[in-house]
């Protein structure tokens, strides 16, 4: 477990290709907010309640189906709320979209908020910003927690890589102005929590990554 002043976030590894699922929480409060659930419900499920925790909001950074298998498992338990981005709500519907490697489950959900560019979430008392990315899909957004400095990136940044661009909706052009534009602009300290593999910064990706000349 990661601890930011009185921030706690939990990394679970799930599904077929190594999906980071977090769990966050404000010290003392028995709410939390689920990040990306990509898979093995039950095993983020027993996690949470082992701790005493109760998620309040699911917040997906995208639709494709190793971030969202996981999503009625925990909203049908905890009764939470889901929210992607404004643009991603055909993608999370449409299977032929949303599992473009034929996965044999075909995950087909609705969000309850549908967040724009820039908005903010207040959820388990913790606020986070809504940032749209397109590129990796049409609809990507990013979760920042100004407070703690904290952005859950999905598939939009890596430590030194950027999500892939040839799934429907995907777009190169657009992911990299995404980055430059949207993230790049942000402290440099602030710490980057992907969708896959390891973490990273701000800064380290602005002087390292191989996309942008690092």
């Amino acid at each position: 477990m990661k601890k930011i002043k009185d921030l706690n976030i939990r990394r679970i590894v799930v599904g077929p290709v190594e999906t980071n699922c977090y769990i966050v929480n404000r010290e003392g409060f028995s709410e939390c907010m689920v990040i990306d659930p990509g898979d093995d419900g039950e095993r983020i499920l027993s996690l949470m309640e082992s701790e005493g925790l109760k998620a309040e909001a699911v917040l997906l950074t995208h639709g494709h189906f190793d971030h969202i298998l996981a999503v009625e498992d925990i909203c049908g338990k905890m009764n939470a709320k889901l929210y992607a981005g404004s643009g991603e709500r055909e993608l999370l519907k449409d299977v032929s979209l949303n599992n473009p490697v034929r996965y044999p489950i075909k995950p087909s959900l609705e969000a309850d908020c549908y967040c724009d560019d820039g908005q903010s979430i207040e959820t388990a008392g913790i606020s986070s910003k809504v940032i749209a990315t397109p590129g990796h899909t049409s609809g990507c957004v990013c979760y920042y927690l100004k407070e703690y400095g904290v952005l859950f990136s999905g598939d939009t940044l890596f430590l030194e890589s950027l999500g892939r661009t040839d799934f429907p909706t995907g777009s190169s052009e657009m992911i990299l102005r995404s980055v430059r534009e949207k993230l790049f602009v942000l402290p440099e300290e602030v710490l980057v929590l992907p969708g896959h593999d390891s973490e990273t910064s701000i800064g380290h990706e602005i002087a390292y990554n191989p996309y942008f000349g690092g």
